[in-house]
């Protein structure tokens, strides 16, 4: 029988109810850190924000940021919250200054939400404004107040200083990785020439704006022509190519870092394409133009339109004040700037050319066996035994299936365990034969001629980039021995080769699996190191049965649901941006077998130190 719909069945939840209740509308996905858009970042980035729309307004000119274990904490020099209105501010929706555009100007933050959320969604929340040698201190708790500080004396600067940790009870276990945290600070100094962010002891700090951000990211060597930097009032791109495959892009709205892209990004990748066709007067081929682009693009609007909360992806309405579409204006700005750079910089005109020329060639060479390769695994890929799809991919609909998943896994009895007790909405397997090959000398062609490339190629739906990525986590699942490490690292230099937009995009990951089993008759602990192996010795007391997983092979399909769940643990492959993908490559999967040797020597521990 179906149940009274009622008065007593409409409820209507506090703010912070509601945020507790339904995190997702607000901060995205909850993640487990992981991920560089898990929640976590994002509330980090909601506090932040605000402290970086002061700066943008004058006011301030360092940011300090220091995150022990899970607590973090921001403190900036602006002008500080008015002290009468803290309350109001970190606790009531829809509060904030940031509706009247004369006091914030083409800010990212306009929707009075995000600091709640991170008060609503933090097990301790603490929040300090100090203003003209005056201070106003509240501590809350999931939301509520547990100390109301009076307002007393201060000899501290102006500004504003906010704590807080993220609560396990919505979160459950997460950890910080200091590189992604890392990142979005950097990119908030590259957006704002002059800001100084002290983070951890770390100081950043960038005169040259997104010029400073190439610079970090690709090395001078490996750069074909000098960074292009061109910039006005409200939009400021950089420019240069290298002779990786892919195409890289660091696109920002308001000093928001747009990771999936928009508006913005998709007029800005057309206006270099049609900038470059109209200098040189030649219709070349977008791959042949695009291929080894590396760029970035920041732009200013008045009232964003993101499409999410977390402000990932920049919708279609914006308008820049003189109602000329944001589309319109990127074209017209590098139309004009790209146009009239080369034209100055005949040097640079020629390596460019020289670049689309050579990509002209490969792309021709390479048809034939491309026409091939797309015919072969088209015919088998309704028969492909390599790959156990799901229902749902990532293209899709990005904001909906943002765990979809495949796993990579070596042999058919980790793919049998893993496809027995995946979800089969999200969770594809796709089945390695035996060890890959090692691609670091090869060209392009290997991905078409190599039949378990072509048709991982073809599965992932990389080919011609990641707009049609099928699957959000791209997941290495083999054994913690030395066959399954060298798997690993063969199939990472496949991605570091041909496809690095997947690294560098955080797409790919390791999948953690337990190396113990612990158990007695009431209760059961998979291990992933020996320490927490000895903790788990010592709550199931004395003799419990232990076992030691050699292979994912071992571990069935009912205990092997647990680790591909909701407890899923992954590494992310992370490049660190000092680091050059070819001269990683060179060493590690090189010819200098002499020069890796010595660095083992060097660098080996005997596992009773550990």
């Amino acid at each position: 029988m179906a149940e009274n719909y009622t008065d007593d069945t409409i409820k209507t939840l506090d703010w912070k109810e509601h945020i507790r209740k339904r995190p997702g509308m607000y901060i995205g996905k909850l993640g487990d850190g992981s991920s560089q858009d898990d929640g976590i970042y994002i509330l980090l980035k909601e506090v932040f924000d605000n402290s970086i729309d002061e700066y943008m307004m004058g006011h301030g000119k360092k940011i300090e940021v220091s995150q022990i274990e899970k607590e973090i904490r921001v403190r900036d020099y602006g002008r500080g919250i008015p002290l009468s209105k803290v309350i109001d501010v970190s606790s009531k929706m829809n509060t904030g200054a940031k509706y009247d555009s004369k006091v914030f100007k083409k800010s990212v933050g306009l929707n009075g939400v995000g600091i709640k959320a991170v008060n609503a969604l933090s097990s301790s929340f603490i929040i300090k404004s100090f203003r003209e040698g005056e201070v106003k201190e509240v501590h809350y708790s999931g939301g509520n107040i547990v100390k109301d500080e009076e307002i007393c004396s201060s000899n501290q600067p102006n500004g504003t200083e906010i704590s807080f940790v993220p609560d396990l009870d919505i979160f459950g276990k997460y950890h910080y990785l200091s590189e992604y945290l890392e990142s979005m600070l950097k990119n908030y100094v590259y957006l704002n020439s002059g800001l100084t962010i002290n983070f951890n002891g770390k100081r950043f700090y960038s005169k040259n704006g997104l010029l400073d951000l190439l610079a970090a990211n690709i090395k001078e060597d490996k750069r074909l022509y000098p960074i292009i930097h061109l910039k006005d009032e409200d939009i400021e791109i950089a420019i240069t190519h290298s002779h990786q495959y892919g195409e890289e892009y660091y696109s920002f709205v308001n000093g928001q870092h747009t990771s999936q892209g928009g508006t913005h990004q998709l007029a800005f990748r057309e206006a270099v394409v049609k900038a470059i066709r109209e200098f040189y007067g030649k219709d070349y081929d977008v791959s042949d133009i695009r291929t080894g682009i590396v760029a970035a693009v920041s732009i200013k609007v008045e009232d964003p339109i993101f499409e999410s909360q977390t402000k990932t992806k920049l919708g279609s309405r914006d308008m820049e004040p003189d109602g000329q579409s944001v589309r319109n204006f990127i074209l017209d700005f590098v139309g004009n700037k790209l146009n009239n750079y080369l034209h100055k910089n005949p040097e640079a005109g020629e390596l460019l050319l020289e670049k689309i020329i050579s990509s002209e060639k490969e792309r021709k060479a390479m048809s034939g066996i491309k026409k091939i390769a797309r015919a072969r695994a088209k015919k088998v890929s309704l028969h492909n035994k390599k790959l156990r799809d799901c229902r749902v991919h990532f293209q899709d609909n990005k904001e909906k299936v943002e765990n979809t998943t495949i796993f990579i896994t070596e042999g058919d009895s980790a793919s049998g365990s893993i496809t027995k007790s995946r979800d089969v909405n999200t969770q594809a397997v796709f089945s390695l034969k035996g060890k890959p090959l090692n691609t670091y000398s090869l060209n392009k062609k290997v991905v078409y001629t190599n039949e378990e490339f072509n048709l991982l190629q073809a599965a992932l739906n990389i080919e011609d980039g990641l707009d049609t990525l099928r699957y959000n986590k791209i997941v290495i699942a083999t054994d913690a021995d030395v066959d399954g490490m060298h798997i690993r690292l063969l199939l990472i230099t496949f991605f570091l080769k041909f496809f690095p937009e997947v690294i560098k995009n955080n797409h790919l990951y390791i999948l953690q699996t337990p190396l113990f089993r612990v158990r007695n008759k009431k209760q059961t602990f998979y291990c992933y190191s020996d320490e927490e192996k000895e903790i788990a010795i010592s709550k199931t007391g004395k003799n419990p049965e232990m076992t030691r997983f050699k292979g994912l092979g071992e571990i069935s399909p009912d205990e092997f649901k647990h680790f591909i769940g909701k407890d899923i643990r992954l590494d992310p492959v992370i490049i660190n941006k000092e680091d050059s993908i070819s001269d990683m490559l060179d060493f590690y999967m090189g010819k200098n077998t002499q020069e890796r040797q010595e660095f083992i020597i060097d660098n080996l521990r005997i596992e009773e130190d550990v």
